[in-house]
């Protein structure tokens, strides 16, 4: 069983940072994804795609996925970069 543990990304529609502090244990997929002979929606039988654990911090996500016998790989948060911009840039 094989999981991803990051950092929740801040969403594109938001300004602020909130929620982003949280460590996230993210499942792998077990099995492809196959259309639906009938409806033709995609889907599969793997449930633990389904599931998404949320941590404190990055040793709790370790922790938790080597007590269950979770093989874990981290993934490490982007550096954020900040563009400086003023008002009276507009019209330079």
């Amino acid at each position: 069983m094989k999981a991803r543990i990051f950092q929740k990304p801040k969403n594109a529609m938001q300004s602020g940072r909130a929620g982003t502090q949280r460590w996230m244990l993210e499942f792998a997929p077990a099995e492809a994804r196959k259309a639906d002979p009938l409806m033709g929606w995609a889907g599969s039988g793997d449930t633990r795609r389904q599931l998404r654990l949320g941590f404190a911090s990055r040793d709790e996500a370790l922790a938790y996925a080597a007590r269950n016998g979770i093989e874990a790989e981290v993934v490490p948060t982007p550096a954020r970069t900040l563009k400086i911009q003023a008002y009276a840039d507009n019209f330079r």
